[in-house]
């Protein structure tokens, strides 16, 4: 082999180095469909009482005003700030972002280290053949080295790529815990108003058997009522005051939810009360359309990007069947006296190259390779099943929202009819036309009545927040995470 040879043969390996071996990873195409589930009617228009479903490719980023309360809207941004599970997330981020940096470095530039030695030898002279003097000296050594891998096929690419990928992921990560933090703000307080709502009209329930009971009582002193209507009377109040404890049971164990998820201690009474009368519900939601939908779900990203690590893992794996070649420098000087160090004499240098084929290892490369392999397949997989339950749970909060809207509007009716009933029924009572019974049935149906149209509204309510969270929220703008992944991606 000539001297030119030996020079151009390190070049082509230079020049080669920008070449990355492997499967180039292509996202995934989204589903092209007009409409996000076939069970509802193309032209399905809501009930009055239910927000309509807009089309428009915007979610905002902060839905949960669109409730129309303060106090949730200081809920949600206090869990933001105080959440442990979003700090976590964001360490891990940042953790991951560092390795990356690191691993950059390591991979994209040469390394050089400066050393500086001193050391006290002694020698017995044997192998100068003079057994009989030994000598004392010491050694002062100053250098550089530098080393350097040349990425000629591309493995520390696919290593970078890799990195890249799982940074990606733990940002898509953290936003999907971002948004199903707030999710789980936004329903939890609905539940702590509808509670409380649940707890008034129980509580109003009981006022109004407990006014009939001694009415009754006197009646029955007096020899107007029979025993057996006093004690039926006496039995329906112990029955209604037994759903008292149960509600006030859940909603405390909400108000310690809300702070768990908001960052403080159950024992901390500052957390805003959330009344049923202080939410809205909007007079429209947002609905994207279905075709952007995997893009704008965070844990169907972190899908792609868990495909995307699986596809930089075969290219690491094709990369380690071909040559690596690595080269390396040293400058030093070397002397017995520290004055002498630096002289020019005391230089010594050393320069290096090294290639190395993997010639035999019993197959262990390709089966790694039809690993990684079967790691995408498995990937790939992963990311069908996330993007087909992410279309299905828009499908069924769509369906619930229409089902809701109608069960509200039957259950206004039915509360309606109600209080219409317990007046006529007041009246004739008034007029002695019915008994103390009729008319405590007529008011426990209007209390139960009131009850089902707070669990009604509850549903509708709970139904809006989970469609915002089925689309995935607004972090695409505005959001740090988003403006991070822009720059990335």
């Amino acid at each position: 082999m000539t001297c030119r040879s030996l020079t151009i043969y390190p070049l082509i390996a230079l020049l080669i180095g920008g070449c990355a071996v492997g499967p180039d990873f292509k996202t995934p195409e989204s589903p092209e469909l007009s409409r996000y589930s076939s069970e509802l009617p193309a032209d399905a228009q809501p009930t009055a009482e239910a927000p309509r479903l807009v089309s428009g490719p915007v979610i905002p980023e902060q839905w949960w005003q669109m409730f129309s309360s303060k106090e949730l809207s200081q809920l949600v941004e206090q869990g933001l700030s105080n959440s442990p599970t979003l700090a976590a997330a964001k360490a891990r981020l940042e953790s991951v972002q560092e390795t990356l940096n690191a691993d950059t470095a390591w991979i994209l530039f040469p390394r050089v280290d400066a050393a500086l030695n001193s050391s006290r030898q002694k020698i017995s002279g044997a192998a100068f053949g003079n057994a009989g003097n030994p000598r004392i000296f010491t050694v002062h050594n100053a250098g550089v080295d530098v080393s350097y891998t040349i990425d000629a096929f591309g493995g520390g690419q696919r290593y970078l790529e890799l990195g890249e990928s799982n940074v990606a992921y733990e940002a898509f990560q953290l936003e999907a815990s971002r948004q199903t933090l707030i999710a789980n703000i936004v329903t939890a307080a609905i539940a702590e108003a509808s509670l409380r709502e649940q707890i008034s009209a129980t509580e109003s329930m009981i006022a109004d058997e407990t006014s009939l009971l001694a009415l009754s009582e006197q009646q029955y002193e007096i020899g107007v009522l029979a025993k057996v209507e006093l004690l039926a009377q006496r039995t329906a109040l112990a029955q209604t005051r037994t759903l008292l404890p149960a509600l006030q049971k859940a909603l405390a164990q909400m108000r310690h939810q809300l702070a768990r998820l908001t960052g403080t201690l159950p024992g901390d009474n500052t957390l805003p009360t959330i009344e049923m009368d202080g939410l809205a519900l909007p007079a429209e939601l947002p609905l994207t359309l279905p075709s952007t939908l995997t893009q704008r779900r965070p844990d169907v990203r972190a899908a792609e990007e868990l495909l995307h690590q699986a596809n930089a893992q075969v290219g690491i794996a094709t990369a380690n069947l071909y040559p690596k070649l690595a080269l390396s420098a040293s400058y030093a000087t070397e002397a017995t006296k520290f004055a002498d160090l630096f002289n020019a004499g005391s230089v010594i240098w050393g320069l290096g190259a090294g290639l190395t084929q993997p010639i035999f290892r019993a197959g262990e490369l390709r089966a790694r390779k039809r690993a990684a392999l079967a790691d995408f397949d498995q990937a790939a997989a992963l990311y069908r099943q996330s993007v087909l339950a992410a279309f299905t749970d828009v499908a069924d909060v769509m369906l619930a929202i229409e089902m809701d809207g109608r069960q509200l509007a039957l259950q206004t009716q039915a509360e309606a009819m109600a209080v219409e009933t317990l007046d006529i029924v007041r009246e004739q009572h008034k007029q002695g036309a019915i008994s103390y019974l009729m008319l405590l049935d007529a008011q426990r149906r209007y209390q139960q009545a009131r009850i089902d149209l707070v669990k009604a509204r509850t549903a509708l309510f709970n139904d809006s927040a989970a469609l915002m969270f089925a689309l995935g929220g607004g972090w695409q703008h505005g959001n740090e995470v988003a403006e991070t992944m822009e720059k990335q991606l």
